[in-house]
């Protein structure tokens, strides 16, 4: 399996095209959640995925500490309904905190997680960090995950 990771600027205008389908695909129409995804985010974010028959099949947003939140941070986090249920997402998780310390040192990562993806993400060492609230209409958590 290949992981590309690139900065905004290096993304190509169909990988680009590609992310924010996907992401509108799940986030707002799977999830029903009418919400902004362009944050001006993306362009402080590195974007990692991977494909599957030319397509991406998983994909999350990487930030430093400072740009999200004050620890590193992933976000937008999506594995394709087809990719589902086979441990990719497991595998980008586990990417994306690799590629975090790597990248930036061995520093704390915060996620804003799905309320129920919380024993998901606690298998890869985030501990929840807030009480529930809700964001776009679902409940949400923060989780740390120490270095």
């Amino acid at each position: 399996m290949t992981w590309l990771l690139k900065k905004f600027n290096e993304l190509t205008t169909t990988e680009l095209y590609a992310i924010l389908k996907l992401r509108s695909e799940i986030f707002v129409v799977e999830q029903n959640c009418a919400y902004q995804d362009l944050d001006n985010k993306d362009q402080k974010a590195l974007h990692l995925f991977t494909e599957k028959k030319g397509k991406i099949a998983a994909y999350t947003r990487l930030f430093k500490p400072g740009d999200y939140y004050k620890e590193a941070a992933i976000g937008r986090v999506l594995i394709t309904t087809s990719q589902r249920g086979v441990g990719l997402g497991h595998k980008l998780i586990e990417k994306s905190i690799l590629e975090l310390k790597r990248i930036y040192g061995n520093n704390p990562i915060k996620i804003g997680a799905q309320t129920h993806l919380k024993s998901f993400y606690e298998a890869h060492g985030f501990i929840q960090s807030s009480e529930e609230y809700l964001e776009d209409g679902i409940p949400h958590i923060y989780m740390i995950r120490s270095k």
